[in-house]
C-alpha cells in the first residue's frame, strides 16, 4: 500500500460524519480534490462487517449484520480514498484535535487487534487507512477553567505552553511509528467552529516533524474560495490542506477555475446519489447542508419534505433522470438474476448440498409472497414432500444460516442472515435458483398471484394454511 498515495502538497476532503459518503467524495474528486476521506467509522462496528461486491451498483459494500451498508466505495475513487476509523470514546476526550493519517495501522484505537482486523478488511479497496487518535491527555474543564481563566492570564499562558509541548511530543512519537502524514485541526476541545483556527499551533507541529502535515479547521474564517486554500496552507506552515465545512457547503470549492452555481452542484450531487443508491435521508441531509441559510426557501422546503429518492428528484426536476437511473439498475439486476447467471452463482456442490452466496431481498418479491411460499407451491404441484428447514446460529455475531431439503437434496446460502426467518428464505431462494425455477411465476395465476380457492362468499380458504406452513408470510417478515 505504501507509495500509492502522497500526502504532500494535496488538497483533501476532510472526514465528516453523514457528509463524507460516496456521492460527496466522487463530487469532490470531480471538482479537483486530490484525496477524499470517508466519514469517521467506529472500529467496533466495522469489525462486524462483511465485504460484499455489489454487482448491480458496481461498488464494494461493507455490510453490517443488520444489513446496513456502513461503507461503500467504487473503482473511481480507489486510488484516492482514505478510510478513517475512530473509537467513539477517544473522540470525545480530545483536548487538542490531532489525528494521524497512516498507511500502516500501528496504534490509535483501544484494541490494536480490532484495528488491524478492520484495516485488513478494507485495505484492498482504499488508498490509505486513517486512525483518528487524538491527543491522549484528558484535561479537566472544571475547577477554574473555561471562562474563569479569563481573569488569570498567567495561568492561560502556562496551560497553552504545556498543551503545545504535549502536542509536539505526541506528534514526534507518532512520526516514529512510520505514519505517512499527520493532520492537525487547529482548535482546542472546548472551542467550536466559530472560534479562530490556531494556525500557529499547526505550524509548530509542522516544524516538529518531517512527514507532511495537513492543516484542517480553516473553513469559516480563512477558506471561502479555492484561492484561499493556498493562503491557509501558508499561514499554517503546512504541506497540505483538508477542507470540511467549506466543501460541505459547496464541493466546487476545489475547482481551480472557481466555484460553480450551487444549484448545479446540488444536481450533480443528486445524480451521484441516485446512481449509487445513496440512502435518501443521507442525501437529504447533505443537500440541506449545501442550502444553509436557504433551507427555508421553496426548494429547501421541498427537499426537507422528501421521503425518498424519487421525491428528492422531483424537487430538482430530475424525474426523468431518476427513472432512467432506476431502469438501468433494474436492467442490470435482471441480467444478474437470469437463469443462466443464477447457475453461474452456484459456488459449491458438495455431495447432496448446493451452496450459493446470496441474501434474501424482500423487495424482490410480490407483496405477501416469499420464496418459501413459492417453493412450497412448487413442491405441491410436483407432488413432493413439503420442504424442511434446519437452521443454525453462530456465536460471534448471532447470525443465522439455514438449509432446506427438497427431494433429498440440500440447499443453503453461504451468507449468514440477521434472523432465522431470513435465513430460511435465503435457503429457499438457493433451491429455486439452483433448480432454475422462475421464482415470480411459480404457482401463479390471475395477475401473478397464486391461484386462490374461494368459498361462495369470496373468502380465501387456502391463504392462512399456506402462511402457516410457509412460516413467515408478509405479516411475519414485517415487509422488510
Amino acid at each position: 500500500m505504501a507509495g500509492r498515495l502522497s500526502f504532500a502538497n494535496i488538497t483533501a476532503l476532510a472526514p465528516m460524519v453523514r457528509v463524507g459518503t460516496l456521492p460527496m467524495r466522487l463530487l469532490a474528486l470531480d471538482y479537483g480534490a486530490d484525496v477524499v476521506y470517508c466519514e469517521e467509522l467506529i472500529d467496533i462496528k466495522m469489525a462486524q462487517c462483511r465485504r460484499v461486491e455489489n454487482e448491480v451498483l458496481q461498488t464494494v459494500d461493507f455490510v453490517a449484520p443488520d444489513d446496513r451498508v456502513m461503507f461503500r466505495t467504487c473503482e473511481k475513487e480507489k486510488q484516492r480514498v482514505v478510510f478513517q476509523m475512530v473509537r467513539q470514546e477517544v473522540a470525545r476526550a480530545h483536548a487538542f484535535l490531532l489525528t494521524s493519517r497512516v498507511l500502516v495501522v500501528l496504534q490509535g484505537t483501544a484494541d490494536p487487534d480490532r484495528a488491524l482486523a478492520v484495516a485488513r478488511l478494507v485495505e484492498k479497496d482504499v488508498a490509505a487507512i486513517d486512525v483518528n487518535m487524538g491527543c491522549p491527555k484528558e484535561y479537566s474543564t472544571k475547577g477554574g477553567m473555561g471562562a474563569a481563566l479569563l481573569s488569570d492570564p498567567d495561568k492561560i499562558e502556562a496551560i497553552l505552553r504545556k498543551l503545545l509541548e504535549d502536542t509536539l511530543t505526541l506528534a514526534r512519537r507518532i512520526e516514529k511509528t512510520g505514519v505517512a502524514a499527520v493532520a492537525v485541526h487547529g482548535r482546542f476541545k472546548d472551542e467550536r467552529p466559530r472560534h479562530p483556527v490556531h494556525c500557529d499551533y499547526i505550524g509548530a507541529v509542522a516544524r516538529a516533524v518531517a512527514v507532511p502535515v495537513i492543516a484542517n479547521g480553516g473553513s469559516l474564517d480563512l477558506v471561502k474560495t479555492h484561492g484561499d486554500i493556498q493562503a491557509f496552507r501558508a499561514a499554517a506552515g503546512a504541506s497540505s490542506v483538508m477542507l470540511a465545512r467549506a466543501a460541505m457547503w459547496n464541493p466546487s470549492v476545489f475547482r481551480s477555475a472557481g466555484p460553480l452555481p450551487l444549484h448545479d452542484v446540488m444536481i450533480q450531487y443528486l445524480k451521484y446519489a441516485l446512481r449509487y443508491d445513496n440512502h435518501a435521508f443521507n442525501s437529504k441531509y447533505c443537500l440541506c447542508q449545501m442550502l444553509r441559510d436557504k433551507v427555508e426557501s421553496a426548494l429547501g422546503k421541498r427537499v426537507q419534505a422528501a421521503q425518498n429518492n424519487q421525491e428528492l428528484s422531483e424537487a430538482f426536476d430530475l424525474v426523468a433522470v431518476f427513472e432512467e437511473t432506476q431502469a438501468a439498475l433494474e436492467a442490470r439486476r435482471d441480467a444478474l438474476q437470469s437463469p443462466e447467471r443464477r447457475r453461474d452463482h452456484v459456488i459449491a456442490v458438495d455431495g447432496d448440498v448446493t451452496t450459493m452466496a446470496l441474501k434474501f431481498q424482500r423487495r424482490e418479491y410480490p407483496p405477501q409472497l416469499t420464496p418459501k411460499m413459492f417453493l412450497l407451491e412448487w413442491s405441491r404441484r410436483q407432488k413432493l414432500e413439503q420442504p424442511t428447514y434446519q437452521t443454525v446460529q453462530r456465536a460471534q455475531d448471532r447470525g443465522f444460516q439455514s438449509t432446506v431439503t427438497v427431494e433429498n437434496r440440500k440447499y443453503r446460502s453461504s451468507l449468514w442472515e440477521k434472523s432465522k426467518k431470513f435465513a430460511e428464505q435465503a435457503s429457499a431462494v438457493v433451491c429455486l435458483r439452483a433448480r432454475g425455477i422462475p421464482e415470480s411465476r411459480v404457482g401463479q395465476e390471475n395477475g401473478g398471484r397464486p391461484h386462490k380457492r374461494k368459498t361462495e362468499d369470496g373468502r380465501d380458504v387456502g391463504q392462512e394454511k399456506r402462511k402457516k406452513q410457509a412460516g413467515d408470510g408478509e405479516r411475519e417478515t414485517g415487509g422488510s
